[in-house]
């Protein structure tokens, strides 16, 4: 048991040491307009599914869109138009106003009141 504890500890310590920061990953916070879990879904998974993007979690009430992103393989800008193309609005992109006229009613933050 002694040995088994010992093996661990010098395995776990081993791993830290040489997990370097990567200076390519970047955290953003950005805004996306919607109002739904519906809305959630579809920018959630339309974020994460771009080559590059490795965490996405968009907030109903704040409308914040978390990212965990490599900056080597994709731009914010990229991600912004992305969103933007599956009918919500960010700071930058604002969406087309017909896919946004597709997206169900309950996804129509343009008309919706204030939370």
């Amino acid at each position: 048991m002694k040995y088994l504890f010992v093996i661990l500890f010098f395995t776990t310590s081993f791993s830290f040491a040489f997990q370097k920061d990567d200076p390519k990953k970047v955290n953003s916070t950005i805004k996306v307009s919607g109002v739904c879990e519906m809305c959630k879904s579809r920018i959630e998974t339309g974020t994460i599914k771009l080559k590059g993007v490795k965490y996405a979690n968009w907030e109903i009430i704040s409308n914040n869109l978390s990212l965990i992103y490599n900056s080597s393989k994709i731009k914010l800008d990229s991600i912004k138009k992305k969103i933007a193309s599956l009918g919500h609005d960010t700071d930058k992109f604002k969406a087309n106003l017909d896919v946004y006229e597709s997206l169900p009613e309950c996804c129509h933050y343009k008309t919706a009141s204030p939370h």
